[in-house]
């Protein structure tokens, strides 16, 4: 792969990172309405955005190739499941004042692209790797046991953009194709959820409605950036620029949401960041040695 392509695909991800950063803004504008109807409402409309776009820029051809292929077929609704399933919990936390959660699952998930890498790919599992793994596993069983119970939403989030990346890593279709089917699977059931809930689709005020079609927008600009990013970048790479999103969400938890951060829970991020630090150092480490040959 070309220097161009790597450059394109380190902005599209850094761009994705700041924008996803940037979320529990715009998901609080819709205090008062269930995590189910946000949900319904994104997946719906990043849908019809989506054809849209298709059309604008005649990717009709690719989509029918893609619909044509039962196995690529079968790994983007596998995707557009794992997508959904993230956002879900992603909104109820942000929702109901558990930002912070969301910012400890996103600093666990360059971890846990190690652990696939490691399990499902058969990459290296040098010490460095390994200390980084452990201390988040430190970090998870901190909270546990002082809350009493896994930190579900930070373990939910981090299973689910992980495996989501790992397949989109290896589903060759351009992005704005792979979310059109992503989507696709999933928006008859956002459809017809929001059909059966009383109002009907368009059931609060003017501002908040428009807001909820915008988030269509909002979703799927930053997946469209990751997805083209996934395809020209290594999994370590990305999980590198995945500490841009959660440290952006960190701070606007704590300083714009005014959310807790008790000494369990700040104990377990400290394990969680230590172990990125271990987990950088070894990469730079281990590229440098072929630089010095």
């Amino acid at each position: 792969m070309s220097n161009e392509q790597a450059r394109r695909g380190l902005a599209a991800g850094v761009g994705a990172f700041l924008i996803w950063g940037l979320m529990p803004l715009y998901l609080r504008l819709f205090d008062g309405i269930s995590a189910g109807d946000v949900l319904a409402h994104r997946v719906l409309w990043s849908f019809v955005l989506l054809a849209v776009a298709a059309a604008a820029i005649r990717g009709w051809p690719r989509l029918r190739a893609a619909l044509g292929r039962p196995r690529l077929l079968a790994m983007l609704a596998a995707s557009g499941l794992l997508i959904a399933t993230n956002w879900l919990i992603y909104t109820w936390a942000v929702l109901n004042g558990r930002t912070l959660d969301t910012s400890l699952g996103y600093f666990m998930q360059p971890l846990l692209n190690v652990a696939l890498g490691v399990l499902l790919l058969k990459e290296a599992f040098p010490p460095a790797k390994r200390i980084a793994v452990a201390l988040a596993v430190i970090g998870v069983a901190i909270v546990t046991v002082a809350h009493g119970a896994l930190p579900w939403v930070s373990v939910g989030l981090a299973l689910s953009f992980g495996f989501y990346g790992f397949i989109r890593k290896y589903t060759a279709v351009d992005p704005v194709t792979a979310l059109i089917v992503e989507t696709g699977f999933v928006a008859p059931l956002a459809a017809g959820w929001l059909a059966l809930a009383p109002g009907g689709l368009f059931r609060h005020d003017l501002i908040t409605d428009a807001a909820l079609v915008g988030a269509g927008l909002v979703s799927i600009i930053p997946l469209g950036l990751f997805g083209f990013a996934a395809r020209r970048l290594s999994l370590s790479t990305l999980g590198m620029l995945q500490y841009i999103g959660p440290s952006m969400v960190f701070l606007v938890a704590v300083f714009v949401f005014g959310e807790p951060l008790d000494i369990w829970r700040l104990a377990a991020f400290a394990c969680i960041w230590a172990g990125l630090v271990v987990f950088s150092i070894g990469g730079l480490r281990a590229a440098a040695i072929p630089a010095r040959r």
